[in-house]
């Protein structure tokens, strides 16, 4: 059985965060996603690029409400510099009028789920984590490769990160995902995240996580193994048998 544990430490520096998780099973591979499903997605995140706009107010990302949040929070942890929540640099992209483009169906899933509501969504490769998948304050020198890097960048004292028994999984809570447990073509097992600071917004967190497993069902033929808003009272959840 593998859990995700949401440890006190998040919660000292975020008590009234929230968290929605979808845990979908039995994905299909890109390969067995039919043209037609692969075309609804890729329209749906171009759509998406242009739903994003109305969340940017000013022309200086940071002084949009839905980042300056996500600025002040990353002010009370450890970071690597230049670190940034996930969903500031995909509005970042918008306001240059750079859209994010299609990567991979299920990455395009979240990645319209996120520009839609303006919430950083990120997704990782169950069958891939060494036990269970843990968010909170690390000591440092976790393992961590990320996408796109040749050479490891072990975390820092008092970053905040997800981690399993190998290593770190995304450093810097949202910011980079590593290669080790990254979705695939062929990932079967997602754990997919959504996550939220601001308690004004918990009915946009609990959307957003209604239409990623609507997606991820409807278009991946996946069977949505639990659904389920993480909260300080409710910090557990199993995602694997």
């Amino acid at each position: 059985m593998k859990q995700f544990v949401t440890e006190e430490s998040f919660w000292e520096l975020f008590p009234d965060a929230q968290i929605g998780i979808v845990v979908a099973h039995n994905m299909k591979p890109e390969s067995e996603v039919s043209a037609e499903d692969a075309a609804t997605i890729a329209k749906a995140l171009a759509e998406a690029n242009g739903k994003a706009d109305q969340h940017l107010e000013s022309n200086t990302i940071s002084q949009n409400e839905v980042v300056a949040v996500w600025r002040e929070a990353y002010q009370q942890f450890k970071t690597k510099k230049g670190a940034r929540c996930s969903i500031e640099n995909l509005l970042k992209r918008v306001l240059k009028g750079n859209p994010v483009g299609s990567i991979t169906p299920s990455v395009d899933i979240y990645n319209t789920v996120s520009l839609t509501y303006a919430l950083p969504v990120g997704g990782e490769d169950i069958d891939a984590m060494d036990g269970d998948i843990r968010l909170g304050i690390t000591e440092g020198g976790d393992s961590f490769l990320a996408l796109g890097d040749e050479e490891e960048s072990p975390t820092l004292e008092g970053e905040l990160c997800y981690r399993d028994n190998a290593g770190a999984i995304c450093r810097c809570w949202n910011w980079r995902d590593g290669v080790r447990t990254a979705l695939t073509d062929d990932s079967s097992k997602a754990f997919l995240i959504i996550e939220s600071v601001d308690p004004a917004r918990a009915d946009d967190l609990a959307a957003a996580t209604e239409a990623l497993a609507d997606m991820v069902s409807r278009y991946l033929g996946a069977d949505i193994f639990a659904k389920e808003i993480i909260t300080r009272d409710n910090p557990t959840m199993v995602i694997d048998e």
